[in-house]
């Protein structure tokens, strides 16, 4: 069984020692990016969120960005946002019976 890249307990078994600040992190940063994008699906899962991947025209992710942008949040509550006030308008129009 080979060393992985994750491996704790053997990553600096097989480097010599190198010059200058120790690194606060043994792993490389595409390993790290990898870890911290893994660790963020996680606690979204925790918060009940679920991914989704849409394809939008540019023009219009312009005009979301720049709508988050003067809000002073993020992309992601102005769709929410958007997609909650749809469905409770969507609800008052269909007849009640």
């Amino acid at each position: 069984m080979g060393v992985q890249v994750e491996d704790r307990t053997t990553i600096d078994m097989f480097k010599e020692a190198q010059k200058g600040r120790p690194r606060s992190n043994p792993y490389p940063r595409e390993v790290q990016i990898r870890i911290n994008k893994r660790v963020q699906r996680m606690r979204d899962k925790h918060k009940g969120m679920r991914r989704m991947e849409v394809k939008m025209p540019t023009e219009l992710v312009e005009q979301l960005d720049e709508y988050a942008k003067q809000q002073e949040c993020t992309r992601t509550e102005v769709v929410e946002l958007c997609i909650t006030e749809w469905f409770e308008m969507m609800s008052k129009e269909l007849p009640q019976g």
